[in-house]
């Protein structure tokens, strides 16, 4: 069994990789994309959802892969460096805050358990402004998080965000609902761990 501290590509991060349990080729799949679009991994830890991206989408797409904390970003730039990949950009930001990308260019912004540090910092309407900035319009943002419940893996409850929460946060900052889906994550018996909520600027 893989060690949730150790990603497989040997990575730095802060926390648990999301590897282990979650199918991101799914969740980026269930995404419709074209291909071609301009990808953000926000919060992309030990860049795995960022690379499932690159095999995913076109060679000439564009994926940024954001993360607060330094050391994954320096071993995500080594590894598109050796591997001699064109299209990601590892970028070392705090999206609560700046993240150095133009207005209106992205095309869609994934979240893979991120959205409860947010909470946590009491940064949510700062995050979902700073993504909304770099949104084209008609682009979304597609949070994955961990349900509003008790349970033994992940976040404490008070960390964690509801959907219902999520989705009043965005309207007040007037982005659209487009899609909810509860049935998604870890299965645990009765119920998957994680919903995917997904909004349109």
């Amino acid at each position: 069994m893989k060690n949730n501290m150790m990603p497989s590509n040997g990575h730095r991060i802060h926390g648990f990789s999301s590897e282990t349990f979650i199918d991101a080729r799914e969740i980026i799949k269930s995404l419709g994309l074209k291909g071609n679009e301009v990808f953000m991994d926000a919060g992309c830890g030990d860049g795995h959802v960022a690379m499932i991206a690159h095999d995913l989408l076109d060679e000439d797409a564009i994926i940024y892969a954001v993360d607060i904390y330094d050391a994954s970003i320096e071993d995500m730039q080594n590894e598109v460096d050796e591997k001699g990949i064109k299209n990601i950009i590892p970028i070392c930001a705090d999206a609560t805050e700046h993240i150095d990308v133009e207005d209106d260019f992205v095309d869609v912004i994934l979240l893979i358990n991120v959205w409860h540090h947010f909470n946590v910092a009491r940064k949510m309407d700062e995050a979902t402004l700073e993504l909304k900035r770099i949104l084209k319009p008609g682009g979304r943002i597609a949070v994955m998080e961990y349900k509003k419940e008790e349970a033994r893996h992940g976040p404490r409850y008070p960390m964690r965000v509801s959907h219902e929460v999520i989705g009043e946060l965005f309207k007040k900052h007037d982005m659209k609902f487009v899609s909810l889906d509860c049935d998604v994550g870890e299965d645990l018996g009765d119920h998957m761990s994680h919903y995917l909520i997904v909004f349109e600027k």
